[in-house]
C-alpha cells in the first residue's frame, strides 16, 4: 500500500500565500446559505453527498485547501482527501471566521510584488486595489476587460470592491462581458458581484450580452442566474434586445418558464 501524505492545518496567512501562489481546489465544508451568503473567493460546496465526486474528478497533485466554520470539520474532510492520495491537503485553521476577520490587504507592502507591478505599469496608484483611472476605471475592471485571470484573483484576494461602478455605472461584471472572458465571470459571481448590475438607463449586463449577440456569454449568465424580466427604462427586456436568434433561443424558454409559473391574474383583481 502506498504511503499517504498526512494533511496540514494551516493559518490564514498560509492559506492567502497558497491562493495567491498556486491553484487550489477550495472547498466550504459550510452549510447551503452560509455559502450563499459569503465565501473565499473560487470555493465550491463540499459534503457527503457529493464528496465522491469531487475526489473523482480532482488530480492528486492539485493542491485542495478545505475550510468549514471554525476549523473542525475541514480536518475530517481534509483526512478523506488524504486517504485518497493526494499530495498537498489543507485545513483551514479558524475556519471561515478566521479568514472573515482577516485584514484587508490595503497597501503595497502587503500586496503580491506581481500586483504591485500590474498596478504600477497601468498608472494606477501605488498599492491602489480600488483606485481608478479613465472614465473611473479600477483594477479589477481593467483585468476583467483584458481577461487577466491571474490578477483578478490577486485583486479580489487583496479585497478589491468588487461592486465598483465606472462613470457609465458598470461594474466588472460587464467588462468582462465586453471582452468575452467566460472565466472571468465565473470568478466575479463566485466573489458575489451583482449580476444584475444596472446602468443609469437600467441596461443589464445580460441585456449588453443578448444585444451583442454574444450567445455563449448570455449562456453564462443565465447559469448564474441573471435576471432575464428586467427592463430598461425604456420598457426593453434582454428578449427585446436579442441581436441573432442564438440569443433568442437561449432567452425565450427562460421567460416562458417564468410566465407560466406566475399564478394567473383575476380580471376583478
Amino acid at each position: 500500500m502506498s504511503q499517504r501524505t498526512p494533511f496540514q492545518r494551516i493559518d490564514v496567512e498560509g492559506a492567502e500565500i497558497l491562493l495567491t501562489h498556486s491553484d487550489p481546489l477550495v472547498l466550504d465544508a459550510r452549510d447551503a446559505r452560509s455559502f450563499a451568503t459569503s465565501r473565499i473567493v473560487g470555493a465550491q460546496p463540499v459534503s457527503s453527498a457529493n464528496l465522491g465526486a469531487l475526489v473523482g474528478a480532482t488530480a492528486r497533485t492539485r493542491p485542495v485547501l478545505i475550510y468549514c466554520y471554525h476549523g473542525n470539520a475541514s480536518r475530517d474532510y481534509a483526512q478523506t482527501f488524504s486517504d485518497f492520495g493526494f499530495a498537498e491537503v489543507y485545513s483551514l485553521d479558524g475556519g471561515y471566521e478566521a479568514w472573515r476577520a482577516r485584514p484587508a490587504a490595503d497597501d503595497s507592502v502587503k500586496l503580491d510584488a506581481a500586483l504591485r507591478d500590474w498596478l504600477a505599469a497601468q498608472q494606477f496608484a501605488a498599492g491602489g486595489i480600488n483606485a481608478v483611472i479613465a472614465n473611473d476605471t479600477t483594477p479589477l475592471m481593467k483585468a476583467s476587460h483584458s481577461g487577466d485571470h491571474g490578477i483578478a484573483r490577486l485583486l479580489i484576494t487583496a479585497g478589491a470592491e468588487v461592486n465598483a461602478r465606472n462613470a457609465d455605472g458598470n461594474n466588472a461584471l460587464w467588462l468582462a462581458c465586453v471582452g468575452g472572458h467566460l472565466d472571468i465571470i465565473d470568478m466575479l459571481a463566485a466573489a458575489g458581484i451583482d449580476i444584475d448590475n444596472r446602468t443609469d438607463n437600467g441596461a443589464t449586463p445580460l441585456m449588453y450580452a443578448a444585444s451583442s449577440g454574444k450567445a455563449a456569454i448570455v449562456e453564462r449568465l443565465l447559469v448564474k442566474g441573471a435576471d432575464v424580466t428586467v427592463e430598461t427604462l425604456d420598457g426593453f427586456s434582454a428578449l427585446d434586445l436579442a441581436g441573432t436568434f442564438e440569443c433568442l433561443t437561449l432567452l425565450r424558454p427562460v421567460r416562458s418558464r417564468l410566465s407560466l409559473s406566475r399564478p394567473a391574474t383575476s380580471p376583478n383583481s
